[in-house]
Protein backbone atom coordinates (compact mmCIF):
# COMPACT_ATOMS: atom_id res chain seq x y z
CA UNK A 1 0.00 0.00 0.00
CA UNK A 2 2.78 2.43 0.92
CA UNK A 3 4.55 1.65 -2.35
CA UNK A 4 1.33 2.28 -4.27
CA UNK A 5 0.77 5.64 -2.57
CA UNK A 6 4.39 6.72 -3.12
CA UNK A 7 4.24 5.64 -6.78
CA UNK A 8 0.99 7.51 -7.32
CA UNK A 9 2.34 10.62 -5.56
CA UNK A 10 5.40 10.56 -7.81
CA UNK A 11 3.15 10.24 -10.87
CA UNK A 12 0.98 13.08 -9.53
CA UNK A 13 4.04 15.33 -9.15
CA UNK A 14 5.25 14.47 -12.66
CA UNK A 15 1.82 15.18 -14.16
CA UNK A 16 1.60 18.52 -12.36
CA UNK A 17 5.06 19.56 -13.55
CA UNK A 18 4.23 18.55 -17.13
CA UNK A 19 0.93 20.45 -17.07
CA UNK A 20 2.57 23.51 -15.52
CA UNK A 21 5.24 23.53 -18.25
CA UNK A 22 2.60 23.25 -20.98
CA UNK A 23 0.49 25.98 -19.36
CA UNK A 24 3.44 28.34 -19.09
CA UNK A 25 4.52 27.66 -22.68
CA UNK A 26 0.98 28.20 -24.08
CA UNK A 27 0.67 31.64 -22.46
CA UNK A 28 4.28 32.65 -23.18
CA UNK A 29 3.61 34.30 -26.53
CA UNK A 30 3.79 37.87 -27.81
CA UNK A 31 -0.01 37.95 -28.00
CA UNK A 32 -0.45 37.27 -24.30
CA UNK A 33 2.46 39.56 -23.34
CA UNK A 34 0.68 42.34 -25.21
CA UNK A 35 -2.50 41.51 -23.29
CA UNK A 36 -0.63 41.88 -19.99
CA UNK A 37 0.70 45.23 -21.20
CA UNK A 38 -2.79 46.42 -22.16
CA UNK A 39 -4.18 45.42 -18.74
CA UNK A 40 -1.47 47.46 -17.01
CA UNK A 41 -0.94 50.43 -19.36
CA UNK A 42 -4.29 50.53 -21.13
CA UNK A 43 -4.98 50.02 -24.82
CA UNK A 44 -4.16 53.64 -25.75
CA UNK A 45 -0.94 53.57 -23.71
CA UNK A 46 0.32 50.44 -25.46
CA UNK A 47 -0.67 51.81 -28.89
CA UNK A 48 1.41 54.96 -28.35
CA UNK A 49 4.49 53.07 -27.12
CA UNK A 50 7.43 52.93 -29.49
CA UNK A 51 9.09 49.59 -30.07
CA UNK A 52 12.05 50.54 -27.88
CA UNK A 53 9.72 51.70 -25.08
CA UNK A 54 7.76 48.43 -25.32
CA UNK A 55 10.99 46.42 -25.12
CA UNK A 56 12.03 48.50 -22.12
CA UNK A 57 8.70 47.73 -20.43
CA UNK A 58 9.22 43.99 -21.11
CA UNK A 59 12.72 44.28 -19.62
CA UNK A 60 11.34 46.03 -16.53
CA UNK A 61 8.71 43.32 -16.01
CA UNK A 62 11.20 40.52 -16.67
CA UNK A 63 9.06 39.24 -19.57
CA UNK A 64 11.96 39.02 -22.02
CA UNK A 65 14.16 36.91 -19.72
CA UNK A 66 15.03 33.35 -20.89
CA UNK A 67 12.06 30.96 -20.92
CA UNK A 68 13.51 28.49 -18.40
CA UNK A 69 14.41 31.24 -15.95
CA UNK A 70 10.87 32.66 -16.02
CA UNK A 71 9.31 29.18 -15.77
CA UNK A 72 11.35 28.27 -12.67
CA UNK A 73 10.47 31.61 -11.10
CA UNK A 74 6.77 31.11 -11.87
CA UNK A 75 6.75 27.56 -10.45
CA UNK A 76 8.48 28.87 -7.31
CA UNK A 77 5.83 31.57 -6.90
CA UNK A 78 3.01 29.06 -7.38
CA UNK A 79 4.58 26.68 -4.85
CA UNK A 80 4.77 29.52 -2.31
CA UNK A 81 1.10 30.45 -2.86
CA UNK A 82 1.70 33.46 -5.08
CA UNK A 83 -0.60 32.72 -8.03
CA UNK A 84 -0.43 36.17 -9.54
CA UNK A 85 -2.98 38.98 -9.95
CA UNK A 86 -6.32 38.82 -11.74
CA UNK A 87 -6.44 41.40 -14.55
CA UNK A 88 -10.25 41.24 -14.71
CA UNK A 89 -11.16 41.26 -11.01
CA UNK A 90 -8.15 43.31 -9.83
CA UNK A 91 -7.55 41.00 -6.88
CA UNK A 92 -4.97 38.38 -5.92
CA UNK A 93 -5.71 35.10 -7.71
CA UNK A 94 -5.23 33.13 -4.50
CA UNK A 95 -7.98 35.18 -2.80
CA UNK A 96 -10.33 34.83 -5.77
CA UNK A 97 -9.62 31.10 -6.10
CA UNK A 98 -10.24 30.48 -2.39
CA UNK A 99 -13.61 32.26 -2.49
CA UNK A 100 -14.82 30.51 -5.66
CA UNK A 101 -13.59 27.05 -4.60
CA UNK A 102 -15.40 27.45 -1.29
CA UNK A 103 -18.69 28.15 -3.09
CA UNK A 104 -18.23 25.24 -5.48
CA UNK A 105 -17.22 23.09 -2.50
CA UNK A 106 -20.54 23.90 -0.78
CA UNK A 107 -22.40 22.87 -3.93
CA UNK A 108 -20.34 19.67 -4.25
CA UNK A 109 -20.91 18.83 -0.56
CA UNK A 110 -24.68 18.81 -0.98
CA UNK A 111 -24.38 16.87 -4.25
CA UNK A 112 -22.42 14.07 -2.60
CA UNK A 113 -24.52 14.21 0.59
CA UNK A 114 -27.67 13.42 -1.40
CA UNK A 115 -26.21 11.43 -4.28
CA UNK A 116 -24.29 8.73 -2.39
CA UNK A 117 -27.08 7.26 -0.21
CA UNK A 118 -29.77 7.75 -2.88
CA UNK A 119 -27.83 6.27 -5.80
CA UNK A 120 -26.36 3.35 -3.86
CA UNK A 121 -29.74 2.41 -2.35
CA UNK A 122 -31.56 2.51 -5.69
CA UNK A 123 -28.74 0.66 -7.46
CA UNK A 124 -28.64 -2.11 -4.85
CA UNK A 125 -32.45 -2.50 -4.93
CA UNK A 126 -32.43 -2.69 -8.74
CA UNK A 127 -29.57 -5.22 -8.75
CA UNK A 128 -31.33 -7.40 -6.17
CA UNK A 129 -34.45 -7.46 -8.33
CA UNK A 130 -32.80 -7.90 -11.75
CA UNK A 131 -35.43 -8.25 -14.46
CA UNK A 132 -38.27 -7.40 -12.07
CA UNK A 133 -40.69 -4.49 -12.25
CA UNK A 134 -38.79 -2.44 -9.68
CA UNK A 135 -35.53 -2.97 -11.57
CA UNK A 136 -37.14 -1.84 -14.84
CA UNK A 137 -38.61 1.32 -13.30
CA UNK A 138 -35.31 2.31 -11.65
CA UNK A 139 -33.25 1.44 -14.74
CA UNK A 140 -35.51 3.42 -17.08
CA UNK A 141 -35.34 6.47 -14.80
CA UNK A 142 -31.55 6.14 -14.54
CA UNK A 143 -31.14 5.87 -18.31
CA UNK A 144 -33.47 8.84 -18.82
CA UNK A 145 -31.61 11.11 -16.38
CA UNK A 146 -28.21 10.26 -17.85
CA UNK A 147 -29.48 10.76 -21.41
CA UNK A 148 -30.57 14.38 -20.93
CA UNK A 149 -27.75 16.96 -21.31
CA UNK A 150 -27.28 19.12 -18.25
CA UNK A 151 -28.00 22.32 -20.14
CA UNK A 152 -31.38 20.85 -21.17
CA UNK A 153 -32.05 19.77 -17.57
CA UNK A 154 -31.23 23.28 -16.37
CA UNK A 155 -33.63 24.83 -18.89
CA UNK A 156 -36.47 22.40 -18.04
CA UNK A 157 -36.07 22.87 -14.28
CA UNK A 158 -35.99 26.66 -14.65
CA UNK A 159 -39.12 26.71 -16.78
CA UNK A 160 -41.00 24.30 -14.48
CA UNK A 161 -40.01 25.34 -10.97
CA UNK A 162 -38.98 28.98 -11.35
CA UNK A 163 -40.91 30.54 -14.23
CA UNK A 164 -43.89 28.20 -13.94
CA UNK A 165 -44.48 27.39 -10.27
CA UNK A 166 -42.33 30.19 -8.84
CA UNK A 167 -40.97 27.98 -6.06
CA UNK A 168 -37.31 28.94 -6.48
CA UNK A 169 -35.43 31.84 -8.13
CA UNK A 170 -34.13 31.27 -11.64
CA UNK A 171 -30.67 32.63 -10.83
CA UNK A 172 -28.21 31.74 -8.08
CA UNK A 173 -26.04 34.86 -7.94
CA UNK A 174 -26.80 35.22 -4.18
CA UNK A 175 -26.28 38.98 -4.21
CA UNK A 176 -28.17 39.29 -0.88
CA UNK A 177 -26.11 36.62 0.87
CA UNK A 178 -26.02 32.84 0.87
CA UNK A 179 -29.39 31.21 0.23
CA UNK A 180 -30.17 27.50 0.05
CA UNK A 181 -33.24 28.35 -2.01
CA UNK A 182 -31.03 29.83 -4.75
CA UNK A 183 -28.81 26.74 -4.59
CA UNK A 184 -31.70 24.38 -5.36
CA UNK A 185 -31.74 24.52 -9.18
CA UNK A 186 -27.97 24.04 -9.72
CA UNK A 187 -28.02 21.29 -7.08
CA UNK A 188 -30.90 19.37 -8.66
CA UNK A 189 -29.40 19.80 -12.14
CA UNK A 190 -26.14 18.15 -11.04
CA UNK A 191 -27.96 15.44 -9.05
CA UNK A 192 -30.21 14.59 -11.99
CA UNK A 193 -27.32 13.19 -14.02
CA UNK A 194 -24.98 12.00 -11.25
CA UNK A 195 -27.56 9.90 -9.40
CA UNK A 196 -28.62 8.16 -12.62
CA UNK A 197 -25.02 7.36 -13.56
CA UNK A 198 -24.06 5.90 -10.17
CA UNK A 199 -27.36 3.96 -10.00
CA UNK A 200 -26.55 2.26 -13.32
CA UNK A 201 -23.03 1.32 -12.22
CA UNK A 202 -24.24 0.06 -8.81
CA UNK A 203 -27.08 -1.91 -10.36
CA UNK A 204 -24.72 -3.61 -12.84
CA UNK A 205 -22.23 -4.50 -10.12
CA UNK A 206 -24.93 -5.77 -7.73
CA UNK A 207 -26.66 -7.94 -10.34
CA UNK A 208 -23.31 -9.50 -11.29
CA UNK A 209 -22.56 -10.36 -7.65
CA UNK A 210 -26.10 -11.71 -7.06
CA UNK A 211 -25.63 -14.20 -9.93
CA UNK A 212 -22.29 -15.48 -8.63
CA UNK A 213 -21.91 -19.02 -7.24
CA UNK A 214 -20.99 -18.07 -3.69
CA UNK A 215 -24.17 -16.04 -3.26
CA UNK A 216 -26.31 -18.92 -4.58
CA UNK A 217 -24.47 -21.31 -2.26
CA UNK A 218 -25.05 -19.04 0.73
CA UNK A 219 -28.78 -18.84 -0.05
CA UNK A 220 -29.06 -22.62 -0.61
CA UNK A 221 -27.32 -23.25 2.72
CA UNK A 222 -30.26 -21.50 4.36
CA UNK A 223 -28.56 -18.30 5.51
CA UNK A 224 -31.04 -15.45 6.10
CA UNK A 225 -31.54 -13.56 2.81
CA UNK A 226 -30.78 -10.11 4.22
CA UNK A 227 -27.65 -11.45 5.90
CA UNK A 228 -26.46 -12.75 2.51
CA UNK A 229 -27.20 -9.39 0.91
CA UNK A 230 -25.62 -7.17 3.56
CA UNK A 231 -22.61 -9.26 4.61
CA UNK A 232 -21.70 -10.99 1.35
CA UNK A 233 -23.25 -9.36 -1.72
CA UNK A 234 -23.09 -5.63 -0.92
CA UNK A 235 -19.51 -5.80 0.31
CA UNK A 236 -18.30 -6.90 -3.12
CA UNK A 237 -20.91 -5.11 -5.19
CA UNK A 238 -20.04 -1.67 -3.78
CA UNK A 239 -16.34 -1.82 -4.68
CA UNK A 240 -16.87 -0.40 -8.18
CA UNK A 241 -19.39 2.31 -7.17
CA UNK A 242 -17.16 3.34 -4.25
CA UNK A 243 -14.17 3.97 -6.51
CA UNK A 244 -16.45 5.59 -9.07
CA UNK A 245 -17.74 8.11 -6.53
CA UNK A 246 -14.20 9.41 -5.97
CA UNK A 247 -13.84 9.95 -9.70
CA UNK A 248 -17.04 12.01 -9.58
CA UNK A 249 -14.96 14.72 -7.88
CA UNK A 250 -13.13 15.28 -11.16
CA UNK A 251 -16.26 15.07 -13.30
CA UNK A 252 -18.13 17.42 -11.01
CA UNK A 253 -15.47 20.09 -11.48
CA UNK A 254 -16.09 19.92 -15.24
CA UNK A 255 -19.88 19.80 -14.94
CA UNK A 256 -20.08 22.92 -12.78
CA UNK A 257 -18.83 25.13 -15.62
CA UNK A 258 -22.10 24.70 -17.54
CA UNK A 259 -24.34 24.73 -14.45
CA UNK A 260 -22.70 27.70 -12.70
CA UNK A 261 -22.64 29.83 -15.85
CA UNK A 262 -26.29 29.06 -16.63
CA UNK A 263 -27.50 29.85 -13.09
CA UNK A 264 -24.94 32.67 -12.53
CA UNK A 265 -23.58 30.90 -9.46
CA UNK A 266 -20.26 32.51 -8.54
CA UNK A 267 -18.22 29.35 -8.14
CA UNK A 268 -15.11 27.83 -9.69
CA UNK A 269 -16.79 26.99 -12.99
CA UNK A 270 -18.04 30.51 -13.61
CA UNK A 271 -14.67 31.95 -12.62
CA UNK A 272 -12.99 29.71 -15.19
CA UNK A 273 -15.50 30.73 -17.88
CA UNK A 274 -15.13 34.46 -17.15
CA UNK A 275 -11.34 34.16 -17.17
CA UNK A 276 -11.41 32.39 -20.54
CA UNK A 277 -13.70 35.05 -22.02
CA UNK A 278 -11.60 37.95 -20.69
CA UNK A 279 -8.23 36.31 -21.28
CA UNK A 280 -7.26 36.51 -17.60
CA UNK A 281 -4.00 34.55 -17.87
CA UNK A 282 -3.10 34.19 -14.19
CA UNK A 283 -6.59 32.95 -13.29
CA UNK A 284 -6.65 30.49 -16.19
CA UNK A 285 -3.27 29.08 -15.20
CA UNK A 286 -4.23 28.73 -11.52
CA UNK A 287 -7.66 27.25 -12.26
CA UNK A 288 -6.18 24.71 -14.69
CA UNK A 289 -3.58 23.63 -12.15
CA UNK A 290 -6.28 23.21 -9.49
CA UNK A 291 -8.47 21.18 -11.86
CA UNK A 292 -5.57 18.88 -12.74
CA UNK A 293 -4.63 18.53 -9.06
CA UNK A 294 -8.21 17.53 -8.19
CA UNK A 295 -8.23 15.03 -11.07
CA UNK A 296 -5.03 13.26 -10.06
CA UNK A 297 -5.95 13.41 -6.35
CA UNK A 298 -9.35 11.81 -6.99
CA UNK A 299 -7.60 9.09 -9.01
CA UNK A 300 -5.21 8.47 -6.12
CA UNK A 301 -8.08 8.22 -3.60
CA UNK A 302 -9.95 5.90 -5.98
CA UNK A 303 -6.93 3.59 -6.31
CA UNK A 304 -6.37 3.48 -2.54
CA UNK A 305 -10.04 2.75 -1.91
CA UNK A 306 -10.04 -0.02 -4.51
CA UNK A 307 -7.00 -1.69 -2.94
CA UNK A 308 -8.49 -1.49 0.55
CA UNK A 309 -11.87 -2.90 -0.49
CA UNK A 310 -10.66 -5.58 -2.93
CA UNK A 311 -8.70 -8.38 -1.16
CA UNK A 312 -7.64 -9.90 -4.51
CA UNK A 313 -5.69 -6.74 -5.28
CA UNK A 314 -4.59 -6.13 -1.69
CA UNK A 315 -2.92 -9.55 -1.30
CA UNK A 316 -1.66 -9.86 -4.87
Amino acid sequence: MIKLVLRRLAQMLLIMLTVSLLLFAIFDTDQFRKKVAVSELGGFGVATLSDSDYQAWLEKKGLNAPFLQRYVEWVGNVASGNLGHSMEKNVAVSTLLKDRLTKTGILAFFVFLIMIPTALTLGVIAGMNEGGRLDRVISILAVFTTSVPQIATAVLLTVAFSLGLGWVPSKSAMTDGWSFKELMLPLVTLLFYDIGYVVRMTRASMSEVMSSHYIRTAILKGLPYWRVIVRHAMRNALIVPFTLIFLQLNWLLSQVVVVEVFFQYNGFGRMLYDAAMYGDIAVLQAATLVAVAVAVLSQLLSDIGYVILNPRVRFA
